[in-house]
């Protein structure tokens, strides 16, 4: 906004408001005095253009995208803590309980033991904020000693933890709630009561699917993964717990029948017939290759909330693959043997199985 007020036009513009009568070059009194006022006053401008940014949504970030967003209602989500399950076991492989609030290490993550599952099963709360808990498995090691437990493993992930939320996808929330208002269980009343709970990174909404009254919310994970069922039933309860569907007892309205389920995996194999630079073997690209698909994949279940189905494209595939040093071509994709672009149902989201190379 403010890129033509430079030291020189500044500079210009000042020293065209004196008299002519007085001296104006350049080793005059006047000139000496004002000429360094110009790179203040431009500096200052620049300044001024910074903060008219900040003060928009659409051009703030930080700090002011958060405040800003925060005057219509919309806080940025913060950091939240990975919950999982955890296996314990004595003597011969037999399930024990430890000790509520015992503490367990893997890797250089600690766990909390919060509530019991059944026998020898404990759901663990990650002590440190992020998507960082939600990647480990395997040995979890006591932090004090338990007696009579010989095993502990790291199971499954009940509720993602997530990392704070970053700039974009705050405003873009910002912008469909602003644009889609939430009210009395509308869509985008479903989509805000669901996408602000820890560990959900979507939500498709189906209203009447089952005729009038019936709402279907199908949901993933905030690392954009198929919820566990634990997951599933901890949000049917808060939603519409299941023995007083259509209460109200609920965040859902009374009379409204909501029924909550996970968008569920698809595992694809994807085989190409591929031709290489000269010296370059199949297993030199393979791991990229790999790479790539799983990043085409991830951006498709990122979508997947704003899209009816989910596509995916073989041209999109080669594109990327093509884009591998060391690949000259790419042809004969296929996705899980078809030769056609593949359409998943609404409710299901791609993964990578295996990749074939054909040379």
């Amino acid at each position: 906004m403010y890129e033509h007020m430079t030291p020189e036009y500044l500079l210009d513009r000042m020293l065209s408001r004196v008299s002519a009568n007085f001296d104006r070059r350049e080793s005059s009194p006047i000139y000496t005095a004002i000429a360094p006022v110009a790179y203040i006053l431009a500096e200052f401008y620049a300044d001024l253009d910074v903060h008219n940014n900040l003060s928009f949504v659409d051009s703030a970030d930080g700090e002011y995208l958060a405040r800003g967003t925060s005057e219509h209602g919309i806080n940025k989500n913060l950091a939240t803590f990975a919950k999982r399950k955890g296996k314990f076991y004595g003597a011969n492989a037999t399930p024990m309980d430890v000790p509520i609030n015992s503490r367990f290490s893997i890797g250089n993550l600690y766990y909390l033991v919060e509530s019991r599952l059944g026998l020898g099963e404990f759901i663990l709360k990650c002590e440190t904020a992020g998507a960082a808990g939600n990647e480990q498995f395997g040995v979890l090691l006591p932090v004090d000693y338990i007696a009579g437990l010989v095993e502990a493993q790291l199971a499954d992930v009940l509720i993602p933890g997530e990392n704070e939320e970053e700039d974009e996808a705050l405003r873009e929330r910002f912008f469909e709630e602003v644009n889609e208002e939430p009210f009395g269980g509308n869509v985008a009343d479903y989509k805000k009561m669901l996408n602000t709970m820890d560990g959900i990174g979507g939500t498709k909404v189906f209203p009447a699917w089952q005729g009038g009254g019936s709402v279907k919310c199908c949901v993933l994970t905030s690392d954009f993964d198929e919820p566990s069922s634990d997951f599933v039933q901890e949000i049917q309860e808060k939603v519409d717990p299941i023995p007083v569907q259509g209460q109200g007892l609920g965040l859902a309205p009374m009379n409204h029948f909501v029924t909550i389920t996970g968008a569920a995996k698809v595992l694809l194999t994807i085989e190409s017939t591929i031709t290489l630079a000269d010296g370059v073997t199949i297993g030199q690209v393979v791991g990229d290759i790999e790479a790539i698909l799983k990043d085409y994949f991830l951006s498709l279940r990122k979508n997947w909330k704003n899209e009816a189905k989910t596509i995916i494209r073989l041209s999109q595939m080669e594109a990327r693959i093509l884009t591998i040093p060391n690949i000259v071509d790419v042809t004969n994709t296929t996705i899980n043997g078809s030769s056609v672009n593949v359409e998943l149902d609404a409710e299901k989201i791609p993964f990578l199985d295996q990749v074939i190379l054909n040379g």
